[in-house]
């Protein structure tokens, strides 16, 4: 008897996940012998609800929402010796880990693929005692990210985190930083720091454009201490995959990092606050299956 588990935040896109629901339940039923429905009514029921259809062995589980709900998902999952299968129906601002995978953004279309039944291996991110999918930061735009109010979140999309972003470049402190690595160790001051797992960061699909979903490897790049004309020069190599060209940018590919730094600072995890230096995380490769697009 095959069983899937949907884990649906009904709150999430201005609750359209509940409108979807019906859809996506007559789907998962078309597809399994058991389609089951589990709500999120509080932090961390998801992962509470992954941690059930691994312990009872469930085929697959679709996790619908935000990002956060996507995360305490993976969180849910990846700890255990049976790991269902992942399906994803993005309903959030950003999506980043969705866009790596080619899922769709409109939720019906997400929902569509699922008969596909195809599955990539993808790698997941470990720091300390938890798990990401996406990306780790730290310094002052990492931080600002805090302030993105819910309104801002649904009027300019990605462009909120942006926009705090370069609000908080004005008041901007650089930190000394270490960072080791599988080649070595880097020393600097440094501005910001983002750790990528896969290519689509804060809605931008070209800040790390060589990383894969299923490489091994985190791709760290360090903005050092530079002035607001160079952070203005910066921006267009970002936006055209580049960043790793500029000379005030340091780029690090390893399977593993390891970040302490001069102050007290927290390290944003997948957009939100996390824990705080020194950490060290590292490439869990391949560690899930998810349905993508055929």
């Amino acid at each position: 008897m095959t069983r899937a588990m949907i884990i649906i935040n009904p709150s999430s896109g201005k609750e359209k996940a509940a409108e979807v629901l019906p859809k996506l339940k007559q789907v998962m039923e078309s597809l399994y012998d058991e389609a089951v429905v589990r709500e999120t009514a509080k932090e961390g029921d998801a992962v509470y609800f992954a941690r059930e259809a691994c312990s009872q062995e469930f085929d697959a589980v679709v996790s619908m929402g935000g990002d956060g709900t996507i995360s305490e998902t993976i969180n849910g999952l990846a700890e255990e010796s049976h790991r269902p299968d992942l399906g994803i129906i993005p309903l959030g601002t950003v999506n980043d880990f969705a866009r790596a995978l080619k899922i769709p953004l409109e939720p019906e279309h997400a929902i569509e693929l699922l008969t596909s039944q195809k599955t990539v291996p993808v790698d997941i991110g470990k720091i300390d005692d938890c798990y990401f999918m996406n990306v780790l930061a730290i310094g002052a735009i990492a931080e600002a990210t805090y302030a993105v109010s819910a309104e801002q979140k649904t009027r300019l999309g990605p462009l909120a985190y942006f926009i705090e972003g370069i609000k908080a470049f004005i008041n901007k402190t650089p930190f000394k930083l270490t960072v080791e690595h599988d080649e070595g160790k880097w020393i600097g001051k440094a501005y910001l720091v983002v750790s990528a797992l896969t290519n689509s960061v804060g809605g931008f699909e070209s800040i790390a454009p060589d990383a894969e979903v299923n490489d091994g490897k985190i791709h760290t790049f360090i903005i050092k201490d530079i002035s607001f004309p160079q952070i203005m020069k910066i921006i267009p190599r970002l936006l055209k995959g580049e960043l790793e060209q500029h000379d005030q940018v340091e780029y690090i590919r390893s399977s593993a990092i390891t970040v302490s730094a001069s102050e007290d600072l927290v390290v944003n995890i997948d957009g939100d606050e996390g824990e705080p230096l020194p950490f060290e995380a590292k490439v869990l490769p391949q560690h899930l299956n998810v349905f993508v697009p055929a």
